[in-house]
């Protein structure tokens, strides 16, 4: 279906990849891992010839149809989010522009002819406009916006209708990129379950391992400006990874000791007549070894022990017949909910249902019309929302931000902190007005954790981080004595550190008492996610 064959890409005089190859046929599960800036999004758009390789070819089955989702996507204009699922709005007209100039040019022949007229006659089917309300129920839409127009509505929201778009069309080789961002829990079960049934091949860049964990059956990472290929999933990548590095690192060691073995019989030797030739045989020897490059050791989570707040007592915060609305739209009515000390709190139900307006109401960010919100004793709040840039000196470097924060941490301590949020070397002294969103928000995440403290409310804190900074997150909220209180939609995420699950729907709280897959037996969910695919 796809054979990437001895390709060579170099960007800003930095070489992403050399000789690399791979290949995902019919029904192949495939992830594309490594490091931010490692290369995958350029190895897409290679793939997808919206960039070229250096040197190096793609090779791509004529008949196979190919479906791509970016990060981002946006309304253009007044289409309906129904118009975008169906590929009414732009898709359809881009397509028929295409096959005309190629039939005007007598090229009809040509696998870029076969796949715009598959994806035409695709959209055109009948039954498209079913499949199309199936995605979007599917992934989380209600009847009542299928009509709305897709310019009312969020970026996220938007890039749910070309999603269903996508899965709608359903092409040969889907290849998806960070698909998880928008999605609520419910709607990413429910896709990855689609998924695990879709007759296609799906290739995918994701931060999500709980999801990859769940869908992957092969793993190329990008290590060394290599493609090298691991069986199974994430999971299983990772172990198989560390052995890898380890049998690379004693052949190494080995390769050194023979080294230093002949060089040693050389240099003692190097006088002597009688061993003239023997000298000279090692000499060879050494010129004609092919020498292995010491294989870099894999990135890891920085350990390190941060302070623990100061002890809160026996309950945290409550929230007492709170009532709150936007104008006549009504979120809560008579919300009653307690904090205790160290609970671990993972908020969950579909978009716009009131988890961020929850922690709003916590964190005392939000005016509320009826009802009390009452502190525990000692009770000090830190609110991680995603939109903290505005608490960031902007003269201030990356590490003097974090380094005030906190008066135990030495400066090494902070750099390493850092570098497992992805700020390593000379990164760490760049001004914080320099950094975009994202950055901003790592910083703000590292500054809770060199002083934390003892209610901390986190809106989707993986965002904008790797596997490994979402690991060393995890390690440190593992420790912390807290009390934590979030929203995520990150499965592995909820799986280390919710003790307690609580689902927010249509302004009712269902609490569970136990961690999320206690929530998934008892609440049906992952029952319904099942059903929900084969559902008309």
């Amino acid at each position: 279906m796809l054979n990437i064959r001895k390709l060579t890409k170099s960007v800003g005089g930095r070489t992403l990849f050399e000789d690399a190859s791979f290949t995902v046929n019919y029904a192949d599960r495939v992830a594309l891992v490594g490091p931010n800036g490692a290369g995958k999004s350029t190895l897409f758009n290679i793939i997808l010839e919206l960039d070229s390789a250096d040197r190096g070819e793609v090779q791509r089955d004529e008949w196979t149809t190919l479906g791509f989702l970016p990060q981002e996507g946006e309304a253009l204009g007044e289409e309906s989010v129904l118009d975008i699922a169906t590929g009414k709005a732009g898709v359809l007209a881009e397509l028929d522009a295409t096959l005309k100039k190629l039939e005007q040019a007598g090229t009809v022949d040509c696998p870029e002819y076969y796949q715009a007229q598959a994806k035409f006659d695709a959209l055109n089917d009948p039954g498209m406009e079913a499949k199309a309300k199936k995605m979007l129920r599917g992934l989380g839409y209600p009847e009542e916006h299928f009509e709305r127009p897709a310019s009312e509505m969020s970026g996220g929201w938007v890039m749910r209708a070309h999603l269903a778009r996508l899965l709608a069309m359903e092409p040969d080789l889907l290849m998806l990129d960070e698909p998880t961002n928008h999605l609520d829990l419910a709607s990413l079960l429910w896709f990855q379950n689609y998924l695990k049934t879709y007759s296609g091949a799906v290739l995918l860049i994701s931060h999500d391992r709980a999801f990859m964990d769940e869908l992957i059956a092969t793993v190329y990472d990008i290590e060394e400006k290599k493609l090298v290929q691991y069986s199974g999933n994430y999971s299983k990548f990772e172990q198989q990874k560390e052995k890898r590095f380890e049998q690379r690192m004693a052949a190494w060691k080995n390769e050194q000791k023979e080294i230093e073995r002949i060089q040693d019989f050389i240099d003692r030797f190097r006088s002597v007549a009688s061993k003239a030739a023997q000298v000279q045989s090692r000499q060879r020897q050494l010129e004609k070894m092919e020498r292995l490059e010491k294989p870099r050791p894999i990135r890891k989570v920085f350990k390190i022990q941060f302070p623990q707040p100061e002890r809160v007592g026996q309950r945290a915060i409550s929230l007492k017949d709170v009532h709150m609305a936007y104008g006549d739209h009504v979120i809560y009515d008579k919300l009653n909910v307690d904090i205790e000390r160290e609970d671990r709190v993972a908020l969950i139900g579909p978009n716009g249902a009131g988890k961020s307006t929850m922690l709003k109401i916590l964190a005392g960010v939000l005016e509320f019309q009826e009802g009390e919100r009452d502190l525990g004793h000692n009770c000090r709040i830190g609110y991680f929302s995603q939109h903290r840039a505005a608490t960031l000196d902007p003269e201030a470097t990356v590490l003097e931000e974090v380094a005030k924060s906190s008066t135990t941490l030495t400066e090494d301590e902070c750099r390493g902190v850092l570098g497992s949020f992805l700020f390593r070397k000379e990164e760490v002294f760049k001004k914080t007005k320099v950094l975009s969103g994202g950055e901003k928000s790592r910083v703000n995440l590292v500054k809770f954790l060199v002083d934390p403290p003892n209610l901390l409310l986190m809106d989707e804190p993986t965002t904008h981080l790797d596997l490994v900074s979402i690991e060393a997150l995890i390690q440190a909220l593992a420790k912390y004595e807290g009390s934590l209180v979030f929203i995520s939609h990150d499965v592995h995420f909820i799986r280390k550190l919710a003790t307690t699950v609580w689902h927010i729907n249509d302004g009712q709280v269902t609490k569970y008492a136990g961690d999320y897959d206690y929530y998934l037996e008892k609440s049906g969910g992952l029952a319904d996610a099942r059903a929900a695919i084969t559902a008309g």
